[in-house]
Protein backbone atom coordinates (compact mmCIF):
# COMPACT_ATOMS: atom_id res chain seq x y z
CA UNK A 1 0.00 0.00 0.00
CA UNK A 2 2.94 2.44 0.87
CA UNK A 3 3.83 1.65 -3.44
CA UNK A 4 0.68 3.05 -3.93
CA UNK A 5 0.64 5.93 -1.76
CA UNK A 6 4.28 7.14 -3.56
CA UNK A 7 2.81 6.52 -6.71
CA UNK A 8 -0.23 9.14 -6.07
CA UNK A 9 1.84 11.48 -4.23
CA UNK A 10 4.14 11.62 -7.63
CA UNK A 11 1.77 11.41 -10.24
CA UNK A 12 -0.39 13.96 -8.50
CA UNK A 13 2.86 16.56 -7.99
CA UNK A 14 3.71 16.09 -11.72
CA UNK A 15 0.05 17.23 -12.59
CA UNK A 16 0.53 20.08 -10.75
CA UNK A 17 3.98 21.30 -12.01
CA UNK A 18 2.57 20.72 -15.30
CA UNK A 19 -0.19 23.19 -14.55
CA UNK A 20 2.10 25.95 -12.91
CA UNK A 21 4.48 25.78 -16.25
CA UNK A 22 1.68 26.33 -18.11
CA UNK A 23 0.61 29.60 -16.70
CA UNK A 24 -2.15 28.18 -14.84
CA UNK A 25 -3.55 29.71 -11.77
CA UNK A 26 -2.98 27.60 -8.19
CA UNK A 27 -6.82 27.06 -8.36
CA UNK A 28 -6.05 25.54 -11.33
CA UNK A 29 -3.33 23.59 -10.60
CA UNK A 30 -4.20 22.24 -7.74
CA UNK A 31 -6.58 20.41 -9.13
CA UNK A 32 -5.27 17.07 -9.34
CA UNK A 33 -6.24 17.28 -5.69
CA UNK A 34 -9.22 15.90 -6.54
CA UNK A 35 -7.30 13.36 -8.84
CA UNK A 36 -6.13 11.96 -5.22
CA UNK A 37 -9.72 11.34 -3.48
CA UNK A 38 -10.68 10.09 -6.75
CA UNK A 39 -7.54 7.66 -6.83
CA UNK A 40 -8.15 6.41 -3.32
CA UNK A 41 -11.63 5.23 -3.82
CA UNK A 42 -10.77 3.55 -6.34
CA UNK A 43 -7.70 2.27 -4.89
CA UNK A 44 -10.43 -0.02 -2.35
CA UNK A 45 -10.10 -2.68 -5.33
CA UNK A 46 -6.58 -2.83 -5.03
CA UNK A 47 -5.26 -6.29 -5.66
CA UNK A 48 -2.12 -8.45 -5.12
CA UNK A 49 0.12 -10.26 -7.27
CA UNK A 50 -0.18 -13.49 -5.60
CA UNK A 51 -3.94 -13.28 -6.60
CA UNK A 52 -3.46 -13.66 -9.88
CA UNK A 53 -4.20 -17.60 -11.33
CA UNK A 54 -3.64 -16.86 -15.14
CA UNK A 55 -1.15 -14.75 -17.44
CA UNK A 56 -3.61 -11.65 -18.43
CA UNK A 57 -1.77 -9.24 -20.66
CA UNK A 58 -3.32 -5.53 -21.28
CA UNK A 59 -1.67 -4.18 -24.22
CA UNK A 60 -2.48 -0.40 -24.09
CA UNK A 61 -2.18 2.33 -27.27
CA UNK A 62 -3.64 5.82 -26.89
CA UNK A 63 -4.51 6.69 -29.91
CA UNK A 64 -5.78 4.94 -33.22
CA UNK A 65 -4.94 1.06 -33.12
CA UNK A 66 -5.14 0.84 -36.65
CA UNK A 67 -2.18 3.48 -36.99
CA UNK A 68 0.13 1.61 -34.43
CA UNK A 69 1.52 -1.14 -36.83
CA UNK A 70 4.08 -2.33 -34.23
CA UNK A 71 1.31 -2.63 -31.14
CA UNK A 72 -1.88 -4.47 -33.67
CA UNK A 73 0.68 -7.61 -33.62
CA UNK A 74 1.58 -7.54 -30.21
CA UNK A 75 -2.67 -7.83 -29.38
CA UNK A 76 -2.93 -10.26 -32.27
CA UNK A 77 -0.46 -12.50 -30.74
CA UNK A 78 -2.60 -12.22 -27.12
CA UNK A 79 -5.71 -12.27 -28.31
CA UNK A 80 -7.93 -15.76 -30.14
CA UNK A 81 -10.94 -15.31 -28.83
CA UNK A 82 -9.38 -14.21 -25.24
CA UNK A 83 -9.42 -10.49 -26.46
CA UNK A 84 -10.88 -7.53 -24.59
CA UNK A 85 -11.10 -4.38 -26.68
CA UNK A 86 -11.72 -1.61 -24.04
CA UNK A 87 -12.57 1.71 -26.21
CA UNK A 88 -11.29 5.16 -24.58
CA UNK A 89 -13.33 7.98 -26.11
CA UNK A 90 -10.97 11.40 -27.07
CA UNK A 91 -11.10 14.32 -24.74
CA UNK A 92 -10.51 17.56 -26.44
CA UNK A 93 -10.31 19.40 -23.12
CA UNK A 94 -12.26 23.01 -23.06
CA UNK A 95 -13.61 23.95 -26.23
CA UNK A 96 -12.19 27.51 -25.20
CA UNK A 97 -9.52 29.08 -23.74
CA UNK A 98 -5.48 29.84 -24.96
CA UNK A 99 -4.34 26.73 -26.45
CA UNK A 100 -2.43 25.95 -23.71
CA UNK A 101 -5.39 25.83 -20.98
CA UNK A 102 -7.01 23.04 -23.80
CA UNK A 103 -3.73 21.12 -23.54
CA UNK A 104 -3.80 21.05 -19.93
CA UNK A 105 -7.21 20.56 -19.27
CA UNK A 106 -7.03 17.89 -21.97
CA UNK A 107 -4.17 15.78 -20.49
CA UNK A 108 -6.02 16.08 -17.22
CA UNK A 109 -9.01 14.37 -18.52
CA UNK A 110 -6.73 11.71 -20.30
CA UNK A 111 -5.43 10.38 -17.02
CA UNK A 112 -8.57 10.00 -15.36
CA UNK A 113 -10.45 8.44 -18.12
CA UNK A 114 -7.52 6.28 -18.40
CA UNK A 115 -7.00 5.29 -14.66
CA UNK A 116 -10.42 4.96 -14.54
CA UNK A 117 -10.26 2.12 -17.54
CA UNK A 118 -7.45 0.16 -16.12
CA UNK A 119 -8.89 0.01 -12.46
CA UNK A 120 -11.81 -2.04 -13.95
CA UNK A 121 -9.52 -4.45 -15.34
CA UNK A 122 -9.48 -8.08 -13.89
CA UNK A 123 -6.11 -9.93 -12.85
CA UNK A 124 -3.69 -8.07 -14.90
CA UNK A 125 -1.10 -10.17 -14.56
CA UNK A 126 1.20 -7.04 -17.41
CA UNK A 127 -0.19 -3.50 -18.81
CA UNK A 128 1.79 -3.26 -22.17
CA UNK A 129 2.28 0.15 -23.18
CA UNK A 130 3.32 1.43 -26.33
CA UNK A 131 5.18 5.17 -26.31
CA UNK A 132 4.75 7.31 -27.74
CA UNK A 133 2.19 9.01 -26.63
CA UNK A 134 3.48 8.89 -23.67
CA UNK A 135 1.63 11.99 -22.07
CA UNK A 136 0.03 11.69 -19.55
CA UNK A 137 0.00 7.71 -20.34
CA UNK A 138 3.22 6.43 -18.97
CA UNK A 139 2.57 8.00 -15.40
CA UNK A 140 -0.94 7.02 -15.25
CA UNK A 141 -0.25 3.38 -16.28
CA UNK A 142 2.64 3.27 -13.89
CA UNK A 143 -0.22 4.04 -11.34
CA UNK A 144 -2.52 1.73 -11.79
CA UNK A 145 -0.10 -0.87 -12.46
CA UNK A 146 0.98 -0.39 -8.81
CA UNK A 147 -2.78 -0.35 -7.47
CA UNK A 148 -3.58 -3.35 -9.18
CA UNK A 149 -0.46 -5.41 -8.65
CA UNK A 150 0.82 -5.62 -12.36
CA UNK A 151 3.60 -5.75 -14.29
CA UNK A 152 4.31 -2.38 -16.18
CA UNK A 153 6.15 -2.88 -19.54
CA UNK A 154 7.10 -0.17 -22.02
CA UNK A 155 7.17 -0.39 -25.75
CA UNK A 156 9.53 2.32 -26.85
CA UNK A 157 8.78 2.75 -30.40
CA UNK A 158 10.36 6.74 -30.15
CA UNK A 159 10.23 9.72 -28.20
CA UNK A 160 7.31 11.44 -27.98
CA UNK A 161 9.13 14.82 -26.66
CA UNK A 162 11.23 14.28 -30.51
CA UNK A 163 8.27 14.21 -32.62
CA UNK A 164 6.60 17.34 -30.81
CA UNK A 165 9.90 19.26 -31.11
CA UNK A 166 8.82 18.84 -35.14
CA UNK A 167 6.35 21.55 -34.59
CA UNK A 168 6.93 23.28 -31.49
CA UNK A 169 10.72 23.86 -31.47
CA UNK A 170 12.96 22.01 -28.92
CA UNK A 171 13.03 24.67 -26.32
CA UNK A 172 9.43 25.01 -26.23
CA UNK A 173 8.45 25.12 -22.61
CA UNK A 174 6.25 22.26 -23.64
CA UNK A 175 8.52 19.96 -25.47
CA UNK A 176 10.90 20.33 -22.21
CA UNK A 177 8.61 19.17 -19.83
CA UNK A 178 7.17 16.37 -22.00
CA UNK A 179 11.10 15.68 -22.46
CA UNK A 180 11.33 15.56 -18.42
CA UNK A 181 8.31 13.41 -18.10
CA UNK A 182 9.41 10.74 -20.19
CA UNK A 183 12.40 10.13 -18.59
CA UNK A 184 11.89 10.42 -14.90
CA UNK A 185 8.58 8.03 -15.60
CA UNK A 186 10.15 5.66 -18.07
CA UNK A 187 12.21 4.73 -15.44
CA UNK A 188 9.41 3.16 -13.08
CA UNK A 189 8.61 0.61 -15.98
CA UNK A 190 9.49 -2.54 -14.74
CA UNK A 191 10.63 -3.52 -18.36
CA UNK A 192 11.47 -1.75 -21.13
CA UNK A 193 11.36 -2.93 -24.90
CA UNK A 194 12.60 -0.54 -28.05
CA UNK A 195 13.40 -0.92 -31.55
CA UNK A 196 16.68 -0.46 -32.61
CA UNK A 197 19.99 -1.09 -30.40
CA UNK A 198 20.69 2.33 -30.83
CA UNK A 199 17.57 3.25 -29.26
CA UNK A 200 18.62 0.64 -26.33
CA UNK A 201 22.06 2.19 -26.19
CA UNK A 202 20.74 5.80 -25.81
CA UNK A 203 17.69 4.91 -23.15
CA UNK A 204 20.84 3.70 -21.01
CA UNK A 205 23.19 6.37 -21.21
CA UNK A 206 21.18 9.17 -21.33
CA UNK A 207 17.95 7.93 -19.17
CA UNK A 208 19.70 5.18 -16.90
CA UNK A 209 16.51 2.67 -18.48
CA UNK A 210 17.78 -0.50 -19.41
CA UNK A 211 15.94 -1.68 -22.23
CA UNK A 212 15.56 -5.04 -24.41
CA UNK A 213 15.67 -4.69 -27.88
CA UNK A 214 13.07 -5.93 -30.01
CA UNK A 215 13.30 -5.41 -33.89
CA UNK A 216 9.76 -4.93 -36.01
CA UNK A 217 9.58 -7.83 -37.92
CA UNK A 218 6.88 -7.83 -41.01
CA UNK A 219 3.30 -9.58 -39.97
CA UNK A 220 2.75 -12.67 -42.22
CA UNK A 221 0.43 -11.16 -44.53
CA UNK A 222 3.57 -8.96 -46.35
CA UNK A 223 5.22 -11.69 -48.60
CA UNK A 224 5.80 -11.68 -52.50
CA UNK A 225 2.30 -11.97 -54.77
CA UNK A 226 1.19 -14.64 -57.08
CA UNK A 227 1.06 -13.80 -60.47
CA UNK A 228 -2.46 -14.52 -60.15
CA UNK A 229 -3.32 -12.47 -57.66
CA UNK A 230 -1.12 -9.66 -59.44
CA UNK A 231 -3.37 -9.64 -62.69
CA UNK A 232 -6.53 -9.72 -60.21
CA UNK A 233 -5.14 -6.27 -58.16
CA UNK A 234 -3.92 -4.72 -61.52
CA UNK A 235 -7.51 -5.17 -63.24
CA UNK A 236 -9.48 -3.52 -60.11
CA UNK A 237 -6.87 -0.75 -59.58
CA UNK A 238 -6.82 -0.20 -63.65
CA UNK A 239 -10.94 0.73 -62.80
CA UNK A 240 -10.04 3.91 -61.36
CA UNK A 241 -6.13 4.15 -62.20
CA UNK A 242 -5.20 4.18 -65.79
CA UNK A 243 -1.73 3.74 -64.95
CA UNK A 244 -2.19 0.36 -64.51
CA UNK A 245 -4.19 -0.62 -67.50
CA UNK A 246 -2.83 -1.61 -70.59
CA UNK A 247 -1.57 0.94 -73.74
CA UNK A 248 -3.14 -1.62 -76.31
CA UNK A 249 -6.54 -3.69 -76.19
CA UNK A 250 -6.95 -6.90 -74.88
CA UNK A 251 -5.60 -9.33 -77.80
CA UNK A 252 -7.96 -12.29 -78.89
CA UNK A 253 -8.27 -14.60 -75.48
CA UNK A 254 -6.52 -12.32 -74.00
CA UNK A 255 -6.63 -9.88 -70.93
CA UNK A 256 -4.21 -7.47 -70.20
CA UNK A 257 -3.09 -5.07 -67.83
CA UNK A 258 0.07 -2.73 -68.19
CA UNK A 259 2.12 -5.54 -66.40
CA UNK A 260 0.37 -8.71 -66.64
CA UNK A 261 -1.46 -11.07 -69.19
CA UNK A 262 -3.95 -13.70 -68.67
CA UNK A 263 -4.87 -16.31 -71.23
CA UNK A 264 -8.78 -16.24 -70.54
CA UNK A 265 -8.81 -20.56 -72.17
CA UNK A 266 -6.75 -21.80 -69.67
CA UNK A 267 -6.52 -19.13 -66.98
CA UNK A 268 -2.77 -18.73 -67.05
CA UNK A 269 -1.06 -15.41 -65.89
CA UNK A 270 2.76 -14.03 -67.05
CA UNK A 271 3.99 -11.01 -66.73
CA UNK A 272 3.92 -8.73 -69.79
CA UNK A 273 6.90 -8.37 -72.23
CA UNK A 274 8.38 -4.77 -72.47
CA UNK A 275 6.20 -4.03 -69.58
CA UNK A 276 7.09 -0.68 -67.07
CA UNK A 277 8.77 -1.23 -63.54
CA UNK A 278 6.61 -0.79 -60.99
CA UNK A 279 7.75 1.59 -57.58
CA UNK A 280 5.87 2.17 -54.58
CA UNK A 281 6.45 4.56 -51.67
CA UNK A 282 4.27 4.73 -48.89
CA UNK A 283 4.40 8.64 -47.28
CA UNK A 284 2.60 11.19 -45.35
CA UNK A 285 3.22 13.25 -48.13
CA UNK A 286 5.16 16.00 -45.47
CA UNK A 287 8.83 16.44 -47.64
CA UNK A 288 8.39 14.54 -51.35
CA UNK A 289 9.72 17.18 -53.23
CA UNK A 290 12.90 14.94 -53.23
CA UNK A 291 10.79 12.30 -55.19
CA UNK A 292 9.42 14.91 -57.50
CA UNK A 293 12.35 15.87 -58.45
CA UNK A 294 13.87 12.59 -59.12
CA UNK A 295 11.19 11.70 -61.23
CA UNK A 296 12.15 13.83 -63.84
CA UNK A 297 15.54 11.49 -64.99
CA UNK A 298 13.78 8.51 -64.35
CA UNK A 299 13.42 5.04 -66.93
CA UNK A 300 9.82 3.80 -67.79
CA UNK A 301 7.74 3.43 -64.42
CA UNK A 302 4.79 3.33 -62.71
CA UNK A 303 5.15 5.28 -59.35
CA UNK A 304 1.89 3.85 -57.02
CA UNK A 305 2.58 6.59 -54.18
CA UNK A 306 0.20 5.81 -51.11
CA UNK A 307 -0.95 7.32 -48.25
CA UNK A 308 -2.58 10.32 -46.93
CA UNK A 309 -1.04 13.31 -45.16
CA UNK A 310 -1.65 17.06 -44.90
CA UNK A 311 0.13 18.44 -47.90
CA UNK A 312 -1.27 15.79 -50.63
CA UNK A 313 -2.97 17.82 -52.71
CA UNK A 314 -0.24 20.03 -53.05
CA UNK A 315 2.10 17.51 -54.16
CA UNK A 316 -0.43 15.53 -56.73
CA UNK A 317 -0.56 19.71 -58.21
CA UNK A 318 2.87 19.31 -58.45
CA UNK A 319 3.42 16.18 -59.80
CA UNK A 320 0.27 17.09 -62.49
CA UNK A 321 2.27 20.20 -63.77
CA UNK A 322 5.60 18.02 -64.44
CA UNK A 323 5.68 16.50 -68.11
CA UNK A 324 7.73 13.41 -67.53
CA UNK A 325 8.82 11.27 -70.55
CA UNK A 326 8.46 8.07 -69.30
CA UNK A 327 7.60 7.84 -65.58
CA UNK A 328 3.15 7.66 -64.82
CA UNK A 329 2.26 8.55 -61.36
CA UNK A 330 -0.93 7.97 -59.26
CA UNK A 331 -1.49 8.16 -55.47
CA UNK A 332 -4.37 5.68 -54.81
CA UNK A 333 -5.28 4.98 -51.40
CA UNK A 334 -5.35 1.39 -50.67
CA UNK A 335 -7.82 -0.76 -48.75
CA UNK A 336 -6.07 -2.62 -45.32
CA UNK A 337 -6.34 -5.96 -47.25
CA UNK A 338 -4.81 -5.15 -51.00
CA UNK A 339 -1.66 -2.96 -49.40
CA UNK A 340 0.64 -6.19 -49.15
CA UNK A 341 -1.18 -7.54 -52.42
CA UNK A 342 0.30 -4.26 -53.99
CA UNK A 343 3.80 -4.00 -52.23
CA UNK A 344 4.55 -7.81 -52.78
CA UNK A 345 3.71 -6.87 -56.88
CA UNK A 346 5.85 -4.41 -57.09
CA UNK A 347 9.58 -4.00 -58.17
CA UNK A 348 11.11 -1.76 -56.02
CA UNK A 349 10.24 0.64 -53.01
CA UNK A 350 11.66 3.78 -51.92
CA UNK A 351 11.22 5.21 -48.14
CA UNK A 352 11.46 9.15 -47.48
CA UNK A 353 10.82 8.75 -43.76
CA UNK A 354 13.07 10.94 -40.74
CA UNK A 355 12.91 9.18 -37.52
CA UNK A 356 12.11 12.58 -35.33
CA UNK A 357 15.03 10.78 -32.97
CA UNK A 358 16.79 9.96 -35.07
CA UNK A 359 16.63 5.99 -33.32
CA UNK A 360 13.26 4.49 -34.67
CA UNK A 361 13.20 2.57 -37.81
CA UNK A 362 10.34 2.82 -40.51
CA UNK A 363 7.63 0.23 -40.51
CA UNK A 364 7.11 1.19 -44.56
CA UNK A 365 10.76 -0.94 -45.19
CA UNK A 366 9.85 -3.91 -42.31
CA UNK A 367 6.90 -4.70 -44.52
CA UNK A 368 8.44 -4.42 -48.24
CA UNK A 369 11.55 -6.29 -46.66
CA UNK A 370 8.55 -9.07 -45.75
CA UNK A 371 7.58 -9.05 -49.34
CA UNK A 372 11.34 -9.41 -50.41
CA UNK A 373 10.98 -5.75 -52.46
CA UNK A 374 14.37 -4.55 -52.31
CA UNK A 375 14.31 -0.57 -50.93
CA UNK A 376 16.32 2.80 -51.80
CA UNK A 377 15.60 4.88 -48.14
CA UNK A 378 17.00 8.08 -47.39
CA UNK A 379 19.27 8.00 -44.47
CA UNK A 380 19.54 8.72 -41.20
CA UNK A 381 21.09 7.58 -37.92
CA UNK A 382 20.49 3.94 -37.53
CA UNK A 383 19.04 2.92 -40.56
CA UNK A 384 22.06 0.50 -41.10
CA UNK A 385 20.08 -1.07 -38.41
CA UNK A 386 17.24 -2.50 -41.27
CA UNK A 387 18.70 -1.55 -44.57
CA UNK A 388 22.33 -2.77 -45.70
CA UNK A 389 23.54 -0.84 -48.57
CA UNK A 390 24.71 -2.63 -51.50
CA UNK A 391 23.05 -5.85 -49.94
CA UNK A 392 19.51 -5.12 -49.46
CA UNK A 393 18.95 -2.08 -50.89
CA UNK A 394 20.42 1.63 -51.50
CA UNK A 395 20.60 4.35 -49.09
CA UNK A 396 20.67 8.28 -50.76
CA UNK A 397 21.18 11.55 -49.34
CA UNK A 398 19.96 14.07 -51.83
CA UNK A 399 17.30 13.83 -54.32
CA UNK A 400 20.11 13.67 -57.43
CA UNK A 401 21.53 10.56 -55.39
CA UNK A 402 17.95 8.87 -55.66
CA UNK A 403 17.88 9.72 -59.64
CA UNK A 404 21.21 7.81 -60.50
CA UNK A 405 19.97 4.84 -58.21
CA UNK A 406 17.00 4.26 -59.83
CA UNK A 407 18.28 4.69 -63.56
CA UNK A 408 20.98 2.12 -61.83
CA UNK A 409 18.50 -0.26 -60.66
CA UNK A 410 16.07 -0.65 -63.63
CA UNK A 411 19.14 -0.05 -66.56
CA UNK A 412 18.85 -4.31 -67.42
CA UNK A 413 15.11 -4.20 -66.32
CA UNK A 414 12.99 -6.18 -66.06
CA UNK A 415 16.32 -8.86 -66.75
CA UNK A 416 16.82 -9.82 -62.98
CA UNK A 417 20.72 -10.27 -63.44
CA UNK A 418 21.22 -7.00 -62.07
CA UNK A 419 21.90 -4.93 -58.79
CA UNK A 420 17.95 -5.12 -58.30
CA UNK A 421 17.70 -9.00 -58.80
CA UNK A 422 20.77 -9.62 -57.00
CA UNK A 423 18.82 -7.33 -53.89
CA UNK A 424 15.73 -9.53 -54.29
CA UNK A 425 17.39 -12.60 -53.86
CA UNK A 426 19.44 -11.83 -51.06
CA UNK A 427 15.97 -10.95 -49.47
CA UNK A 428 14.52 -14.31 -50.04
CA UNK A 429 17.84 -16.10 -48.83
CA UNK A 430 18.11 -14.15 -45.94
CA UNK A 431 14.33 -15.54 -44.73
CA UNK A 432 13.69 -13.38 -42.19
CA UNK A 433 11.82 -13.86 -39.07
CA UNK A 434 8.26 -12.96 -38.77
CA UNK A 435 6.90 -10.73 -35.75
CA UNK A 436 4.80 -14.07 -34.66
CA UNK A 437 8.30 -16.08 -34.15
CA UNK A 438 9.78 -13.09 -32.91
CA UNK A 439 7.76 -12.29 -30.32
CA UNK A 440 7.39 -16.00 -29.34
CA UNK A 441 11.32 -16.35 -29.03
CA UNK A 442 12.15 -12.53 -27.71
CA UNK A 443 8.81 -11.56 -25.75
CA UNK A 444 6.68 -14.74 -24.76
CA UNK A 445 9.41 -15.72 -22.13
CA UNK A 446 9.34 -12.36 -20.10
CA UNK A 447 5.31 -13.24 -19.91
CA UNK A 448 5.39 -16.27 -18.74
CA UNK A 449 7.94 -15.50 -15.62
CA UNK A 450 4.54 -14.68 -14.20
CA UNK A 451 3.61 -18.24 -14.14
CA UNK A 452 6.80 -19.85 -13.38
Amino acid sequence: MADANAAVLLVTVSLVLLGLVAGLSWSWALLPVGVVVFIFILARGLKSRDEFAHLNVCVLVLGDLGRSPRTKPHQDLLEDDRIEILAIAEHKGFPFGPPILRYVTKVISQSLQLLYVLMKLDDQAYILLQNPPGLPSIAVTWLASRLIGAQFVIDWHNYGYSIMALSHGEKHPIVRVAKWYEKFFGRFADHNLCVTEAMRRDLRKNWNIRASTLYDKPPSIFRETPLKLRHELFIRMGSAYPQFRACSEDKENTELTAFTERNIETGEVTLAVGRPALLISSTSWTDYESFVEAGEHLPPLVCAITGKGPQKEYYEKLIGVKEFRHVKICTPWMEAEDYPVLLGSSDLGVCLHKSSSGLDLPMKVVDMFGCCLPVCAIHFQCLDELVRHEENGLIFNSADELAQQLKLLFLDFPNDHGKLGVFRRNLRESAEQRWDENWDQNILPLFKEHCD
